[in-house]
């Protein structure tokens, strides 16, 4: 009876010590927010970028303070201060007649992420190693973007506005593509509740606390209205348990047959540029290249483009069924988006039409 009397004791002590640490932790946050607001940058301004993008994500408060543009433009200058080949943009920087308070909360933090991001960019731009005379893509894709520390976020927007952005579940890469996973779960809305869906790159930086969160800098890849897609949707797939909708090529989703629910969002990447796209955009707009038209060769009407090459790769998942190259082809002009087509001479072009046209 002793023992059993014993129990109940040791669960009010737990209580009570629960209790306590939320009166402290909510008597510190008090304390916070009573300290007027020159205080508590003046406290900020002591951190470095890594513990100030991680203190951005405890309350709304600190998201807004560690957002100054004032903390932000002496780490700006300090970053281009250990860069000899910027000394003439610091001047600028420094005898620049705008003040801080006419810039836009987080421009200094934003142009301070985009600095940083562009300070390697040579660097892995050469590690994407040679191209290859049958892709037409650089052979080291993969390994810069894990270099680089890249990953892939998912948003996805009911028909309320409420937004769910999911973790990446599974990568898988292969020869000329690399397809992403986002499985399902009570997260994601209802399949006719879905709006619209946004896929970001995002790299994360190293930092010099590894314990805390990593600062990431988010550019986006894709942005798809689900209320225009919806009329073209194509179910391409189904069992016993999943059917399978294609939305448009490269982008397919899975559906729970017996309650509609989203089983699985799959997204499949070619590696045309999917460093560039990866990472050099911004959270609301895509990275754009410049358009370079390939070359019309069609003198003869009935003979259309010659001397291109064609490369197929066939895999799912787990291995790769096929992967083919056909030199020497000719498409007329009128059937081209039939073939994707390369002209080993043009590189570039080659690769640019790799990346606008599906078979």
């Amino acid at each position: 009876m002793a023992c059993l009397k014993a129990v109940p004791l040791r669960l009010r002590v737990v209580t009570t010590s629960k209790k306590a640490a939320e009166t402290s932790s909510k008597s510190t946050q008090n304390v916070f927010e009573r300290l007027p607001t020159e205080i508590l940058v003046k406290i900020l301004s002591y951190l470095d970028a890594s513990a100030l993008f991680s203190i951005s994500h405890t309350t709304k408060l600190f998201h807004q303070l560690a957002s100054n543009n004032d903390l932000w433009k002496k780490l700006y200058i300090a970053e281009l201060c250990n860069d000899k080949k910027k000394q003439n943009k610091l001047v600028n920087v420094q005898v620049s007649t705008k003040k801080i308070g006419d810039y836009a909360a987080g421009y200094w933090k934003e142009l301070y992420l985009k600095t940083v991001a562009q300070r390697d960019m040579k660097i892995w731009k050469s590690l994407l190693g040679p191209i290859s005379i049958h892709t037409g893509l650089p052979s080291q894709t993969e390994q810069v973007l894990r270099n680089l520390r890249v990953t892939w976020e998912l948003t996805v927007t009911d028909k309320a506005g409420r937004e769910s952005t999911l973790e990446l579940s599974w990568s898988q890469f292969s020869e000329t593509s690399l397809t992403l996973c986002w499985c399902g779960g009570d997260c994601l809305p209802n399949y006719e509740q879905i709006s619209s869906l946004q896929l970001h790159g995002v790299r994360r930086f190293a930092l010099s606390r590894p314990s805390l969160k990593k600062p990431g800098r988010r550019s986006l890849m894709a942005n798809l209205d689900m209320r225009s897609l919806t009329k073209s949707t194509q179910v391409i797939g189904q069992d016993q348990l999943v059917q399978l909708k294609l939305l448009q090529p490269g982008i397919i989703i899975g559906l729970w047959r017996d309650q509609g629910s989203v089983a699985f969002i799959m997204f499949t990447l070619h590696f045309y540029k999917l460093v560039e796209r990866s990472t050099q955009g911004s959270s609301d707009c895509s990275h754009v290249e410049p358009v370079i038209q390939p070359p019309f060769d069609d003198i003869d009407s009935e003979y259309g483009l010659h001397g291109y090459q064609l490369h197929i790769v066939l895999h799912n998942t787990i291995c790769k069924f096929m992967s083919e190259s056909f030199s020497q082809l000719f498409c007329r002009r009128g059937n081209l988006f039939l073939f994707i087509i390369s002209k080993p001479q043009c590189i570039d072009q080659h690769v640019h039409i790799q990346n606008q046209v599906t078979i």
